[in-house]
């Protein structure tokens, strides 16, 4: 990584452009959805905790929402289970969502939590599970202990933002009938973000965003609706991975979320740019009724 030395009166500048930005998002709520290598690349996943502490301590209330297939699959593996997807989604007995449990709530999460805290955060561990935060069903038989999002209750969230915390929430979900069912982690993130009115929602993936033509990184549309998306995932420019996520962002505004930010997540500092420089770091996505500041 180049190591650019600035002057004192530089990073004061910097501050200072800074500033509106600082003032725009104090007291929001902003969702970050983390996962992709930005989550298993360390030096990458420091900075992404260290960004997520800079924000708290400016004002803005953070939640950061997890995923861990790569590390639920490894852990599969190393019980002797081969790890199968069906359009993407894990087929999960109940062996698999054990897993997932320990994985998710106890080894992600945790390690998370203390992340943010070596970087000078307060931070609080919640699975979907806890107070009924994601309430699911079965989504069908042949994937097993994968869950549909029927409901989600903030106020565990809301009273740790409120209490001065930054709250880490793993992607499972629970019935009333005491079973565990593994959630997407993109979809959880759309879901809590709408119930709780977010600012933004920042989706960290594996490219820059949404590109005009997928084979040119220099393409990346900067700012788009949410009816031109869905115009160009009708025509093919938008395909493979990136038709979920774009559903995403779809979800979560209808369900009450400002705006959506796909970025990648293995660009360092990635969030701080988007948040708080002029220029951001990846693809808005917005409702045809908001502007695209």
């Amino acid at each position: 990584m180049m190591n650019i030395s600035l002057s004192n009166s530089e990073r004061a500048e910097v501050l200072t452009q800074a500033l509106p930005y600082i003032c725009r998002y104090n007291g929001k709520v902003i969702v970050v959805k983390y996962g992709g290598n930005a989550m298993i690349n360390d030096d990458l996943k420091e900075q992404v905790m260290e960004d997520i502490v800079l924000l708290t301590l400016i004002g803005v209330k953070v939640v950061l929402v997890h995923g861990g297939g790569p590390e639920i699959s490894e852990a599969m593996e190393k019980a002797g289970k081969k790890p199968v997807f069906v359009d993407g989604l894990r087929v999960t007995d109940r062996e698999t969502v054990e897993i997932a449990q320990m994985v998710l709530a106890g080894k992600i999460n945790k390690t998370l939590v203390n992340l943010l805290q070596m970087k000078g955060g307060l931070a609080v561990g919640v699975s979907g599970m806890d107070g009924r935060l994601i309430e699911a069903k079965k989504k069908n038989d042949a994937l097993g202990y994968v869950g549909e999002i029927t409901g989600v209750n903030v106020k565990p969230v809301n009273d740790l933002l409120s209490a001065g915390y930054i709250p880490v929430v793993s992607t499972l979900g629970c019935d009333r009938d005491g079973n565990t069912y593994n959630i997407n982690g993109d979809t959880a993130a759309a879901y809590i973000a709408g119930a709780m009115g977010a600012e933004r929602m920042i989706m960290m993936t594996d490219i820059g965003g949404i590109m005009a033509d997928k084979d040119d990184p220099d393409s990346l549309i900067r700012s788009i609706t949410v009816g031109e998306a869905e115009k160009l995932a009708d025509r093919g420019v938008i395909s493979g991975g990136m038709i979920p996520k774009v559903k995403c962002c779809v979800d979560a505004i209808s369900h009450g979320v400002k705006k959506v930010i796909i970025l990648d997540g293995r660009v360092p500092h990635a969030t701080l740019m988007e948040i708080l420089t002029d220029e951001g770091a990846g693809t808005m996505v917005y409702g045809e009724e908001q502007d695209n500041v």
